[in-house]
């Protein structure tokens, strides 16, 4: 391990190491506030460059640039983890080092984002460079959770007439074959997310003694509601640009479908079949997606509830949208007299363009960083803090500059997250190009 990388992993340990769990904690915790006080240490440089605001739920740091004419730039990733439970092979909260891995909750979401995007501020910083516009960091406790603190942020620059010409946030990384059946490494950049709404369905009935049950009880209802909403299509399915563009781009590593994904538009009716089959993140490209994740019923083994619900957690696709999302699921909740109530409506984003100077700029960081990757737009399955900043850009991309393997995509908000010490460096020079050129 060279000196540069031993450095770069020994701060993003201490950062592991400082435990801010933000689910079921509440984020104005001194934790957090400690946390974003120990910033300022791990980075002296770009914190001492900069103006720094303070937000109940987040932090703001003004690098002033030497062109005001020009739109500011933001960059964004957050602070706080879900939860470390299971059986860890290193404690999550150790940021152990092996000489390989960085181990610990955070590594890839999203401490090892916010190091790297702070280490190469902090470097531009110390050697006197000056940005060409403003530049501007955000990062909030909150996007595990509510994503009140980027709201709030992101309604404060609203408020106070700051509008940004490109936002770069966490994301998409740099995967082999992240569909299924692409042979090639591939930056995955996200150019938009679908909304995340959460929905409770509630069935009742009078209730009873379970020695004589009725037929249909609260939770046989939900139980037949739930399989009949897997098993249906009740979501439409659609290409979209983006995924014709992220199919056109995957179509030379595809094989025998090369010349499908060439035109993808003109063999839609086929793809929309085809590329479900792909992989579960693929599919989920396609269409609104609904996981049931939580459960109620009675009280007791021996009682039939009068009331038993259960939460889905859906991901409304753009074509579709919330509301007609939200329709498509009530009808079929309605024939097993099952109410649904909107717990969390969610936040509908845009989608950038991928022809866009954002993306293209990311495309050119990746080229010049990470030879021989080839960057695809995607649409994120998954919630960022990016989609409020939508009020203020136009162009907001989400990607993180890390190579990793399908085990560690899987160890997000999982079992042993963990990021390859080797990818330290690079992930720095990805963010000083993004700075320089910006």
């Amino acid at each position: 391990m060279d000196d540069r990388t031993k450095r770069y992993a020994e701060t993003l340990a201490q950062m592991i190491r400082k435990e801010t769990i933000s689910t079921g904690c509440d984020p104005a915790d001194p934790k957090f506030h400690e946390f974003r006080d120990l910033l300022a240490e791990w980075f002296p440089n770009i914190f001492g460059a900069c103006e720094i605001k303070g937000f109940p739920d987040g932090l703001v740091l003004h690098w002033k640039g030497t062109d005001t004419a020009k739109l500011p730039v933001v960059f964004m990733n957050h602070h706080d983890v879900v939860e470390a439970t299971g059986d860890w092979s290193h404690d999550p909260f150790s940021g152990d080092i092996d000489g390989e891995k960085i181990w610990g909750r955070g590594t890839l979401d999203d401490k090892g984002g916010l190091w790297a995007m702070f280490q190469a501020a902090d470097e531009l910083a110390a050697e006197g460079f000056a940005p060409s516009r403003d530049v501007w960091f955000s990062s909030a406790s909150t996007e595990e959770t509510t994503g009140k603190g980027a709201d709030e942020i992101s309604q404060w620059f609203l408020e106070n007439g700051v509008r940004f010409e490109m936002c770069f946030d966490e994301g998409g990384m740099i995967l082999y074959d992240p569909i299924g059946g692409a042979d090639g490494t591939f930056a995955v950049i996200g150019v938009g997310e679908k909304g995340c709404a959460d929905l409770k369905f509630i069935a009742r009935s009078k209730g009873g003694h379970a020695s004589d049950p009725p037929k249909n009880t609260p939770l046989v209802r939900l139980g037949k509601f739930m399989a009949a909403v897997e098993r249906s299509s009740i979501f439409e399915t659609d290409l979209s640009p983006t995924v014709c563009e992220m199919l056109r781009r995957f179509a030379p590593y595809m094989g025998k479908f090369e010349k499908v994904l060439r035109t993808p538009e003109r063999f839609a009716p086929i793809l929309k079949k085809v590329v479900p089959n792909m992989s579960s993140a693929a599919a989920a490209m396609l269409r609104t997606t609904v996981a049931f994740t939580m459960a109620q019923g009675s009280g007791g083994t021996n009682v039939i509830p009068q009331e038993a619900w259960v939460v889905g957690n859906m991901r409304f696709s753009h074509h579709q949208g919330r509301e007609a999302s939200f329709r498509a699921i009530e009808r079929i909740a309605k024939r097993y007299d099952i109410e649904m109530e909107v717990m969390d409506p969610g936040y509908e984003s845009r989608i950038s363009d991928y022809n866009g100077p954002a993306f293209k700029l990311t495309e050119r960081a990746v080229g010049e960083v990470f030879p021989g990757v080839v960057p695809v737009p995607y649409i994120m399955t998954g919630a960022s803090d990016a989609r409020y900043f939508d009020r203020v850009c136009d162009q907001c991309i989400r990607f993180l500059p890390f190579e990793i393997s399908d085990e560690q995509l899987s160890s997000i908000h999982g079992i042993d997250e963990c990021l390859d010490i080797r990818t330290l460096a690079r992930a720095v020079d990805y963010y000083k190009f993004l700075m320089m050129e910006v």
